[in-house]
């Protein structure tokens, strides 16, 4: 690392009416180092990075690169400026190649052929140079999730990136991929790039980062070396208080079985076998945890338990009564609730109003209205408690539902299906891209929910999270149930028979 700061953010606040959203905020990233910024959701840490980035400009305050000021007036200035971008949810046209992706907007001139031999050039040199191996001609919608983010790692680096800002970006990937992303990191830096990493994820800030910046609320709260703090340091300045890491539960008292899976076989879109023959229970009063790589049919076997896709064959029951072909409607009927993995494509209208989507799936409900004629005053309120309770933020029914953090985003939805009061709850990554203190709240009322006789299944690929909240554990490989486990069983056992190596 070098004297010379990379970055220097001085005073810089950030208003969107009558939210603060970044105050007087000061930061200085070292070159050539990997710099962490974590804080709650809507703490203002992508605020922040989208006026270094220029998505926004700052009401106030300056921006200095390499020590001297520059005025970042959209992207493109910051791309001339050396800064680089990685989103959390990736800018990527999905049915054009992984070279077309990286030529967009910079394809060299009008002889496009010159300029398509240069870039293919130049790609193959920066695969080699940070070990991000990706087939040029794949087609975008093709490729894994974790190969798509580097994809965009090329096209920032292509587009000569010093300073590359990365937005949660292991919140869409399988353990391994993060590992491998963390590795070429490390090669950035190494090389004298600059990184800088937004994530709630504090094992990660302690395994990666060379130093930590803090935000609260809007305010830059502290900054600390990585090696000379702690993850219960770090939570307790980001919430504000205490943290519990691992939210307490007795043992359970499991019940009558509630939902039934017998021999139950889904296929995806493309017609081929996600889930195949799979059997298994869940009792009222108990979790059951389903762990598993990502893309191993623990998507596809929530949705066919959830009516969204129907199963090929098997079937399923409820209180011992088959459901035959059920929609999610007379699912919902029948008290089962449902928290999707992706929040976005199933579980928000993002275009709609807080309050719309707090009653999105149950808004026939009379309470709400008869018939056509919704009583949105009824809506409001009842959003506006589920906001408090659920610590929303910002605290507005009426806000767009696109213009919340993930965090908030997940939080809408889960106060949604959790307030509905179901017998059985199907729940698919309920945190991700939630912050810890966030984390600790939504695992308090899991635990509730099974102490109040709720029949819970849970699939997650935070390992920690199945093991921290699972009462059994049942390991998918390939389609197939290949064993069961306690919550005790050890993180390396689990991850054999996830990798299929060990039943």
């Amino acid at each position: 690392m070098t004297d010379q700061p990379a970055i220097e953010l001085v005073g810089i606040d950030k208003k969107f009416g009558a939210v603060h959203a970044n105050k007087n905020i000061n930061l200085t990233v070292a070159k050539g180092s990997i710099h962490g910024i974590i804080g709650e959701n809507g703490a203002g840490k992508s605020t922040l990075m989208s006026i270094l980035y220029g998505f926004y400009q700052a009401d106030s305050g300056e921006i200095r690169i390499n020590g001297k000021p520059v005025n970042i007036k959209d992207s493109q200035t910051a791309i001339n400026a050396g800064i680089g971008m990685v989103h959390q949810h990736f800018m990527l046209v999905e049915n054009f190649t992984v070279l077309e992706n990286i030529m967009l907007g910079a394809e060299g001139g009008a002889l496009l052929a010159k300029g398509v031999a240069s870039a293919r050039a130049e790609l193959k040199r920066l695969e080699t140079d940070y070990g991000l191996d990706v087939d040029p001609d794949a087609v975008i919608e093709e490729l894994a999730v974790g190969l798509q983010q580097r994809v965009e790692i090329l096209k920032a680096m292509y587009r000569g990136a010093e300073i590359l800002i990365l937005d949660e970006p292991t919140g869409v990937l399988t353990p391994s991929e993060a590992d491998h992303l963390f590795k070429i990191l490390g090669v950035l830096r190494d090389q004298g790039k600059t990184v800088i990493l937004i994530t709630h994820k504090l094992r990660e800030i302690m395994a990666i980062t060379d130093t930590v910046s803090v935000m609260r609320r809007g305010e830059m709260v502290a900054t600390r070396k990585t090696k000379e703090t702690s993850v219960e340091e770090l939570a307790e300045l980001m919430v504000g208080r205490r943290v519990l890491l691992r939210v307490e539960k007795g043992e359970a008292s499991p019940g009558d079985v509630v939902l039934s899976v017998r021999n139950l076989t889904v296929k995806d879109n493309r017609g081929v076998t996600m889930v195949d023959n799979v059997s298994f229970d869940v009792r009222a009063g108990e979790i059951v945890g389903i762990a598993g790589v990502a893309g191993n049919g623990q998507s596809e076997l929530l949705e066919a338990l959830s009516g969204i896709r129907q199963p090929s064959s098997g079937e399923i029951l409820i209180d011992g009564q088959p459901i035959g072909r059920a929609s999610p409607a007379r699912l919902r009927e029948l008290g089962l609730a449902h928290i999707p993995e992706d929040r976005h494509h199933m579980g928000l209208v993002l275009k709609f109003e807080e309050y719309e989507n707090a009653v999105l799936g149950y808004h026939r409900d009379p309470k709400y209205g008869r018939g056509f004629m919704l009583d949105l005053d009824a809506m409001q309120a009842d959003a506006t408690e589920k906001i408090e309770k659920y610590d929303i933020r910002p605290p507005n029914p009426r806000l767009k539902t696109a213009n919340f953090s993930g965090g908030n985003q997940q939080k809408i939805v889960v106060a949604r299906e959790i307030e509905r009061d179901p017998r059985i709850l199907l729940i698919g990554q309920p945190t991700r891209g939630v912050d810890i203190g966030a984390i600790e709240f939504i695992h308090r009322r899991i635990i509730d929910m099974r102490d109040q006789g709720k029949a819970l299944l849970l699939v997650s690929v935070e390992l920690d999270e199945i093991r921290a909240l699972s009462d059994r554990i049942l390991v998918m490989f390939a389609g197939h149930i290949v064993g069961e486990k306690t919550a005790e069983a050890g993180e390396q056992t689990l991850g054999l028979m996830m990798a299929g190596i060990a039943a």
